[in-house]
Protein backbone atom coordinates (compact mmCIF):
# COMPACT_ATOMS: atom_id res chain seq x y z
CA UNK A 1 0.00 0.00 0.00
CA UNK A 2 2.76 2.21 0.35
CA UNK A 3 4.11 1.87 -3.04
CA UNK A 4 0.22 2.38 -4.07
CA UNK A 5 0.29 5.77 -2.20
CA UNK A 6 3.32 6.71 -3.94
CA UNK A 7 2.75 5.70 -7.13
CA UNK A 8 -0.72 7.73 -7.12
CA UNK A 9 0.98 10.83 -5.67
CA UNK A 10 4.05 10.78 -8.18
CA UNK A 11 1.05 10.39 -10.90
CA UNK A 12 -0.34 13.38 -9.51
CA UNK A 13 2.83 15.48 -9.46
CA UNK A 14 3.63 14.88 -12.96
CA UNK A 15 0.13 15.62 -14.22
CA UNK A 16 0.07 18.91 -12.13
CA UNK A 17 -2.60 17.86 -9.82
CA UNK A 18 -1.06 16.10 -6.13
CA UNK A 19 -3.29 15.96 -3.62
CA UNK A 20 -1.75 14.77 0.20
CA UNK A 21 -5.18 12.55 -0.19
CA UNK A 22 -3.23 9.94 -2.60
CA UNK A 23 -0.93 9.18 0.23
CA UNK A 24 -3.54 7.67 2.39
CA UNK A 25 -2.66 4.22 1.16
CA UNK A 26 0.85 4.60 1.93
CA UNK A 27 -0.05 6.11 5.22
CA UNK A 28 -2.02 2.94 6.15
CA UNK A 29 0.69 0.72 4.65
CA UNK A 30 3.45 2.54 7.19
CA UNK A 31 1.38 1.91 10.13
CA UNK A 32 1.09 -1.95 8.85
CA UNK A 33 4.69 -2.52 8.32
CA UNK A 34 5.25 -0.64 11.69
CA UNK A 35 2.71 -3.38 13.42
CA UNK A 36 4.26 -6.24 11.52
CA UNK A 37 8.00 -5.59 12.42
CA UNK A 38 7.69 -4.85 16.26
CA UNK A 39 5.15 -7.91 15.97
CA UNK A 40 8.11 -10.02 14.70
CA UNK A 41 10.40 -8.71 17.37
CA UNK A 42 8.51 -9.02 20.30
CA UNK A 43 7.20 -11.92 21.17
CA UNK A 44 5.07 -10.96 23.82
CA UNK A 45 3.06 -8.35 22.22
CA UNK A 46 2.76 -10.24 18.56
CA UNK A 47 -1.19 -11.39 19.52
CA UNK A 48 -2.03 -8.04 20.45
CA UNK A 49 0.03 -6.37 17.65
CA UNK A 50 -1.72 -8.45 15.41
CA UNK A 51 -5.41 -7.84 16.41
CA UNK A 52 -4.65 -4.17 15.93
CA UNK A 53 -3.10 -4.29 12.41
CA UNK A 54 -6.53 -6.20 11.42
CA UNK A 55 -8.49 -3.55 13.00
CA UNK A 56 -6.32 -0.89 10.65
CA UNK A 57 -6.68 -2.92 8.08
CA UNK A 58 -10.56 -3.34 8.40
CA UNK A 59 -10.80 0.22 8.88
CA UNK A 60 -8.61 0.97 5.66
CA UNK A 61 -10.72 -1.28 4.11
CA UNK A 62 -14.14 0.07 5.24
CA UNK A 63 -13.49 3.51 4.59
CA UNK A 64 -12.40 3.06 0.99
CA UNK A 65 -15.35 0.75 0.51
CA UNK A 66 -17.15 2.86 1.88
CA UNK A 67 -16.14 6.09 -0.14
CA UNK A 68 -16.42 3.72 -3.64
CA UNK A 69 -19.77 2.80 -2.67
CA UNK A 70 -21.03 6.40 -2.20
CA UNK A 71 -20.07 6.96 -6.00
CA UNK A 72 -20.91 4.29 -7.36
CA UNK A 73 -23.14 6.30 -9.86
CA UNK A 74 -20.16 9.25 -11.02
CA UNK A 75 -16.99 6.88 -10.35
CA UNK A 76 -14.46 6.81 -13.66
CA UNK A 77 -11.78 4.32 -13.64
CA UNK A 78 -8.55 7.13 -13.27
CA UNK A 79 -5.54 6.67 -11.09
CA UNK A 80 -7.66 7.78 -8.02
CA UNK A 81 -10.18 5.01 -8.10
CA UNK A 82 -7.46 2.23 -8.79
CA UNK A 83 -5.65 3.37 -5.84
CA UNK A 84 -8.78 2.96 -3.59
CA UNK A 85 -9.68 -0.12 -5.32
CA UNK A 86 -6.45 -1.43 -4.53
CA UNK A 87 -6.09 -0.83 -1.07
CA UNK A 88 -9.50 -1.69 -0.55
CA UNK A 89 -8.62 -5.15 -2.26
CA UNK A 90 -5.21 -5.17 -0.02
CA UNK A 91 -7.13 -4.35 3.08
CA UNK A 92 -9.80 -6.78 2.69
CA UNK A 93 -7.47 -9.84 1.56
CA UNK A 94 -5.44 -9.25 4.64
CA UNK A 95 -8.45 -9.52 7.55
CA UNK A 96 -9.28 -12.36 5.79
CA UNK A 97 -6.10 -13.83 6.04
CA UNK A 98 -5.83 -12.56 9.13
CA UNK A 99 -8.62 -13.87 10.52
CA UNK A 100 -8.40 -17.46 9.00
CA UNK A 101 -4.72 -17.25 11.14
CA UNK A 102 -6.26 -16.59 14.13
CA UNK A 103 -8.78 -19.03 13.64
CA UNK A 104 -6.32 -21.89 12.80
CA UNK A 105 -4.64 -20.78 15.93
CA UNK A 106 -7.32 -21.05 18.26
CA UNK A 107 -8.17 -24.48 16.79
CA UNK A 108 -4.58 -25.79 17.49
CA UNK A 109 -4.60 -24.24 21.01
Amino acid sequence: MVLIGFIGYGYGLMNGNASLTALIPAAFGSVLEILGFVAKSNERLRKHLMHVAVLVALLGFIMTAGRLLMKVNEISLGPAVISQISMAAICLVFVILAVRSFIAARSNA
